[in-house]
């Protein structure tokens, strides 16, 4: 059986949730202990116990450990099914993190799934709907299987609330995915969420988004969606160019002037305009799991993050396969699985 110590490299969820999707995808069992031990709550919290639950749901395993605040787990997987689910984190965790937990699994099953998830869709460091739809699933979705989500609900923090409704074709093996250059840009807009929240917020924050990145108004656009539970804001830029889409994100909370909730996604998508990658640093941590699925692959992406660098190890222990870093220019890496 596997061991992991859950407070290697970046010491977060992730690890967790990444051994569970590759415990499940390669049937192979593990135990983990230290899980988040470095976080002011350690172990287990709510959306990781979801995970946890939803896994042992989908892939009939045993567990030892699933309890909120544990940190040990010992998962062993048996058949994973595809089918008909619904999990509900019961917090304001996130549904996307949950979500590329049991895809990679389901994905791969014998038979198609439909995934109901409940909970946080707009989340403080964690991908936002608007991230997975546009710019992740494309890329699976270009690898084989046909994966299509839709945001029932939107739900915030405090609040949660929110609901996703996934379909999953799967197919059992994945094409390799190889992105070197990002090619010729297509498109630059940006959209605003609102929940419960005047208009002036959207246009004040897409205001700041166009004189910044010099976007006319057919590329301005506001979405509003009352259907949360609780009040919440959303902005992203959406950059679309030959061969990838990259999403930047930020999510508006009280006492942050709308402003500067626009600037803090004019800043990240301006340096990444200004760099020669296709791959975002948000992107090249969640492209490595698909990537060691398919057995290789390569992209391009910035200087690589502790987070991407602890899950490359996490990976490289289930699969014994070792990704190759190296680096290109003062900025720019190739991350390659062979």
């Amino acid at each position: 059986m596997l061991t992991l110590d859950g407070s290697q490299g970046e010491g977060g969820g992730q690890i967790l949730r990444t051994s569970l999707a590759l415990s499940m995808c390669l049937g192979k069992a593990f135990q983990i202990y230290n899980i988040r031990a470095t976080r002011q709550k350690p172990g287990l919290q709510p959306q990781h116990l979801a995970a946890v639950k939803a896994a042992t749901s989908i892939a009939h395993a045993e567990v030892k450990g699933a309890e909120l605040g544990s940190q040990t787990l010992r998962f062993v997987p048996q058949t994973v099914e595809g089918g008909e689910y619904r999990f509900a984190i019961g917090t304001a965790g996130s549904t996307t993190l949950l979500f590329q937990t049991l895809l990679p699994a389901l994905m791969r099953a014998r038979h198609a799934s439909r995934v109901i998830l409940e909970g946080g869709t707009h989340n403080p460091m964690a991908p936002p709907f608007e991230f997975l739809n546009h710019a992740f699933l494309p890329l699976i979705n270009h690898m084989g299987p046909t994966v299509k989500a839709r945001l029932v609900r939107p739900g915030y923090v405090p609040a949660g609330g929110g609901e996703l409704d996934i379909t999953i074709q799967p197919l059992s093996h994945l094409r390799p995915l190889t992105i070197l250059q990002r090619g010729k840009l297509k498109e630059t807009r940006a959209e605003v969420l609102l929940s419960h929240l005047p208009a002036h917020i959207a246009q004040r924050e897409l205001a700041v988004i166009a004189e910044s990145l010099h976007l006319p108004d057919s590329c301005l656009h506001t979405r509003f969606d009352n259907l949360a539970i609780g009040p919440g804001n959303c902005v992203s830029v959406i950059i679309t160019a030959e061969t990838i889409t990259e999403v930047f994100t930020a999510l508006g909370k009280r006492g942050l002037p709308a402003e500067q909730v626009a600037s803090l996604v004019v800043h990240e998508a301006s340096d990444y305009l200004a760099s020669d990658v296709p791959v975002g640093h948000y992107l090249a941590d969640q492209l490595l799991l698909p990537l060691a699925l398919a057995g290789s692959g390569r992209f391009v992406t910035g200087t690589p993050s502790l987070h991407t660098t602890t899950n490359m190890a996490v990976i490289q222990q289930f699969t014994e396969k070792p990704f190759i870093l190296e680096q290109l220019t003062s900025s720019s890496w190739s991350i390659t699985l062979t």
